[in-house]
């Protein structure tokens, strides 16, 4: 433990410095397959390798949809025509028309009284362990969340936002439902992960839902599985009004 301790002192703790700077540390995302044009005579038959439907063809492009997206990578190996992947991390956006807080408009940020002090509870609406990992990531030396005025909280009657992952269960349902009503207004939700976004792999099935925007109402959605903590930093950053969501539509080069 002395050698640790020592081993710090030593070299410092380096901590991101993202969003005041890009972070391009190697590793930080697994990126996101990005839609092309079709090229003369190809057919697209990539599209027929993704399981979850993420990938969809039309006359003319591969259009990617990253709410169903699972980094399986079954798109770029294995397949004569790949598809390139960008490697960045803002993915957060808002989530859409009719699934917003009663107490928001239309997924708007927090404001300025939350800018620099926001309180997230976080629930596991039976994540595969996935997500919830990268979530627990936040608090360590490197992504610091705390430097940002983001604080995790036991009790969601002291959250301004509910951080949920996972597909929404049904032995979670109510639990979820019952901490959404303990927030104090104004709330917000924020859905982290493929399956709190669309059910993933799992849903919707006899056991979980198509997400958990069926349960409560989502502002912003942060899609990837699992998206990566710089990702979850972005949404966080969102709905505290201090960064730009991630433009609607496709992935594109």
């Amino acid at each position: 433990m002395a050698n640790w301790v020592y081993s710090g002192l030593r070299i410092g703790v380096k901590s991101t410095h993202y969003p005041r700077v890009p972070e391009n540390t190697p590793g930080v995302t697994p990126g996101l397959p990005m839609g092309r044009p079709l090229r003369s005579g190809e057919v697209g038959e990539v599209v027929d390798r993704c399981p979850t439907g993420a990938l969809k063809r039309t006359a003319h492009r591969i259009v990617v949809d990253p709410r169903h997206c699972v980094h399986c990578f079954q798109c770029v190996r294995g397949t004569p025509d790949p598809l390139r992947w960008q490697e960045g991390y803002e993915w957060a956006r808002r989530a859409p028309s009719g699934n917003h807080s009663a107490s928001s408009t239309l997924g708007e940020s927090l404001g300025a009284p939350f800018a620099r002090s926001l309180h997230v509870r976080v629930v596991d609406a039976g994540d595969c362990g996935a997500c919830l990992r990268e979530v627990k990531q936040l608090s360590n030396p490197y992504y610091n969340l705390h430097r940002l005025g983001f604080f995790i909280t036991p009790t969601p009657r002291q959250a301004d936002v509910l951080l949920v992952v996972g597909p929404g269960s049904d032995q979670m349902r109510s639990a979820l439902e019952k901490a959404y009503a303990a927030m104090p207004a104004p709330r917000r939700v924020l859905a982290v992960g493929a399956c709190a976004l669309t059910g993933g792999v799992f849903g919707p099935s006899f056991m979980c839902s198509d997400g958990v925007g069926s349960i409560v109402p989502v502002d912003v959605e942060v899609p990837g599985h699992p998206p990566p903590p710089l990702a979850i930093l972005h949404g966080l950053l969102l709905i505290a009004g201090r960064a730009q969501e991630m433009p609607s539509g496709e992935m594109r080069p």
